[in-house]
């Protein structure tokens, strides 16, 4: 596993031992930021200067390439303490940052004072919950961010009001963007 692109390109990662983490393959992570950069190209969303989440963060794979491509701040929320080791070690050996590790649930996370205090939503969120994960609505509902790229086994059978931008299937990955809640 390595970062594909930007200051970091060709920095290797590390990942926790064991089956717990389930790394994004750097083929679809650089086809998930081919078509950020698309909807960057038509004016619909940025990396460069974003603030970003990585929930479910495993190695922090999604926030750190984000951050080698020019992402403003990224935030890295993991239950796993050798997830967090991870992270902690990536963002150290690529020397990029700002990041921030948070060692907590996602669901907490997103209750927690400091999320519900922001000035504004998240510019870009990257979740990639276990395969199988049932609370798709109440995650998306609860998370404030403007773009969401989502990873899971099959397609997300409900969005909580947020728009489908684009769906791809990577082998066994559904990969979907979707938009602000609309109101």
């Amino acid at each position: 596993m390595r970062v594909v692109a930007g200051t970091a390109r060709g920095r290797r990662l590390v990942g926790p031992r064991g089956s717990a983490t389930r790394p994004t393959s750097d083929r679809v992570r650089e086809a998930v930021f081919d078509i950020l950069a698309s909807l960057e190209a038509a004016g619909a969303a940025r990396v460069g200067g974003a603030e970003v989440v990585d929930l479910y963060a495993g190695t922090g794979a999604m926030g750190i390439e984000a951050l080698s491509r020019g992402a403003a701040g990224a935030t890295f929320v993991e239950t796993d303490p050798a997830a967090v080791l991870a992270i902690e070690t990536n963002l150290a050996a690529t020397g990029l940052g700002p990041g921030h590790v948070v060692r907590r649930d996602v669901d907490a996370f997103l209750r927690s004072g400091a999320v519900r205090s922001r000035p504004g939503p998240f510019d870009l969120a990257f979740c990639d919950p276990p395969y199988g994960f049932e609370g798709w609505d109440d995650l998306l509902a609860a998370l404030p961010a403007r773009l969401v790229v989502a990873e899971a086994g099959a397609p997300i059978p409900s969005r909580a009001g947020r728009p489908l931008i684009r769906s791809r299937r990577y082998g066994g990955t559904v990969v979907e963007l979707l938009g602000e809640p609309e109101r």
